[in-house]
């Protein structure tokens, strides 16, 4: 066994010692949860989520996080789960921050059921597995339509325990009501033949789309064409046609500490729609496209073993089909792709995978370009995600921090939560959805583990694919003699030096590449903001809370620059270029 565990073992030994034992006989341990025929009479298969919250000032389902304000959730597989048919959670229940229900302080709790449906899916691989669909939501279990739900319940917590507690799921969370076309933002869903032979079964991409001023009166016109990548849009954002609202109440804004970021918001968005008429502003289409996969809100826009050919589904399916609706260019050097954080990665890597099919890629505070800097851990030469350890001292690693350096979360508790909403890669989380979009497939047809999810051991046979396939700093090292000429110009990365995911430190390893690359030089720029923090993308103006609004127009002049330079000699730069 590797110290690592032994490390492990000791703190769960440690962490059960100091609270009631699951063991002892005096602590009883019993909450039922079950869901009414009168609800529905079929059986489902899902995971349920107890949560058991300490206030009730929102619903618990609503509660669940990571950090300081973490309430305590438990989780379990169910298959065939018939109507009135209990399952229960007793001690032996894996759970986060409480790894058990026996470690439960007493007290007064508000307490509530989800069941998080799973559908079956047969992949074009040969394997069978059952994962969440989206439906609309982004893959978020606590708002995802058709899952079960109860009503929050008190119930007391005492020294010996809880003993057959009952929760009863009685509702059902609606469907989601989709935005309408305006006059300016237009919405298309079509399906993926791509996407469909590899799932089994009918998927589809979606795009809110963002028109130029005078579209319909120049026919004639056809439009470059700005990528904006990201999480999953419920509608275009950031672009409002009115000033804020006057009877909008002031909220505060916690991660920002400013008063009334909510008025902010809407008053940038408003601007946006002021600058987007002005006579001077290129006329360019503007997308944020919905690519939720069965693990994610988002598929990371790239081929992947577990997920299917999101990227060539993305590339060669949903933007042409788009270009074609709304007069695109349809051509590469009309094409541009911009993001931060998830979406920055994906800017990156999109560019990095199709180089002949976009011109140029703004990527901002992105997720770990070089894994020997996966956030804090080196995934080919260190042993264990979860501590950093010698022979004499072993200290956690942490995921998260303010731009002071002051950690909240670590990786541990990061993954331990993602692992009590959903085993084999399905919680829906950050860690998940980069296994599975990174990791071969497992012989079950999940996601191949990069490390042990209660442990944190790393495999590094899963870390070398990971390296071959997805580690962008590496890839344009390995393959510069052939992607230099095509990526000339085209890579610009910016990122805060506080990030407060550690996302900065792969940057810096990817900065000291590309500087050092020849024939060609990468000639394009990295950026660094002083003491910002994540979703910096660039501006040295003005501070984060603004700067992080103004994506949609941040990179307009470096794209007409990249245009007026690159463009083919018979390129159109002139229909879409009206007052």
């Amino acid at each position: 066994m590797k110290l690592f565990k032994y490390v492990s073992l000791l703190i769960l030994i440690f962490t059960l010692s100091c609270n009631p034992s699951p063991s002892d006989k005096s602590t009883k341990i019993a909450i039922n949860v079950s869901f009414s025929e009168t609800l529905n009479t079929k059986s489902y298969d899902g995971r349920v989520l107890l949560i058991l919250a300490d206030n009730n000032k929102i619903e618990p389902r609503f509660q669940v996080s990571e950090g300081l304000k973490a309430q305590a959730v438990f989780g379990m597989n169910v298959e065939n789960l018939s109507p009135n048919k209990k399952v229960t959670f007793d001690e032996i229940i894996f759970g986060f921050p409480y790894e058990s229900l026996a470690q439960l302080k007493p007290g007064i709790y508000y307490a509530q059921a989800v069941l998080h449906v799973y559908e079956t899916f047969n992949l074009s691989t040969g394997h069978e597995v059952k994962l969440p669909m989206d439906n609309g939501e982004g893959q978020h279990w606590n708002t995802s339509p058709g899952n079960l739900y109860s009503t929050p319940i008190q119930i007391q917590v005492t020294n010996n325990g809880i003993e057959n507690f009952n929760i009863v799921l009685d509702q059902v969370i609606p469907e989601i009501v989709q935005p309408e076309d305006t006059q300016w933002i237009k919405h298309i869903k079509m399906k993926s033949e791509l996407l469909s032979e590899f799932w089994g079964r009918d998927m589809y991409l979606g795009a809110h789309i963002l028109l130029p001023k005078g579209f319909d009166e120049h026919p004639e016109a056809k439009y470059p064409l700005m990528v904006f990548q990201g999480h999953f849009p419920s509608d275009f954002g950031g672009f409002r046609t009115t000033p804020p609202d006057p009877n909008l109440e002031p909220e505060y804004s916690e991660r920002f500490h400013v008063e009334g970021y909510n008025i902010i918001q809407q008053q940038e968005a408003y601007d946006f729609y002021k600058r987007w008429n002005e006579p001077d502003f290129p006329r360019f289409l503007i997308i944020e496209i919905q690519h939720p996969t069965p693990y994610y809100d988002d598929s990371y826009a790239v081929n992947s073993a577990s997920q299917g050919p999101y990227g060539d589904a993305i590339t060669y399916e949903l933007i042409p089909h788009i270009e074609k609706l709304f007069r695109g260019q349809g051509q590469s050097w009309s094409r541009f792709l911009y993001g931060g954080s998830t979406g920055g990665w994906e800017a990156l890597a999109v560019q990095v995978k199709y180089p002949d099919e976009y011109n140029g890629c703004f990527a901002a505070c992105p997720d770990p370009i070089d894994f020997r800097a996966y956030c804090l851990t080196n995934i080919y030469e260190d042993e264990n995600a979860y501590y950093a350890a010698s022979n004499h001292k072993t200290i956690a690693v942490p995921s998260h921090r303010d731009y002071l350096g002051n950690v909240s979360v670590t990786v541990l508790e990061s993954n331990h939560l993602e692992l009590v909403l959903g085993d084999n890669s399905r919680s829906g989380g950050q860690y998940d959805i980069w296994e599975a979009t990174y990791s071969p497939q497992d012989e079950d047809g999940y996601p191949k583990r990069l490390w042990d999810k209660t442990t944190g051991d790393i495999d590094h046979k899963v870390a070398e694919f990971w390296r071959e396939n997805y580690d962008l700093r590496y890839i344009l090292e390995r393959d510069w003699d052939k992607l230099g000429e095509k990526l000339k110009g085209k890579i610009n990365i910016y990122c805060g030096d506080m990030d407060n995911y550690y996302l900065n430190n792969a940057v810096y390893m990817m900065e000291d590449f590309l500087e050092s690359t020849t024939n060609p030089y990468y000639d394009g720029e990295v950026d660094y903001g002083d003491r910002a923090e994540h979703c910096w993308n660039g501006d040295q103006d003005n501070p984060n809370h603004i700067s992080r609004l103004r994506y949609n127009s941040m990179y307009v002049p470096k794209i007409m620059k990249r245009i007026l330079e690159s463009a083919p000699t018979d390129a159109d730069l002139t229909s879409w270029r009206y007052k």
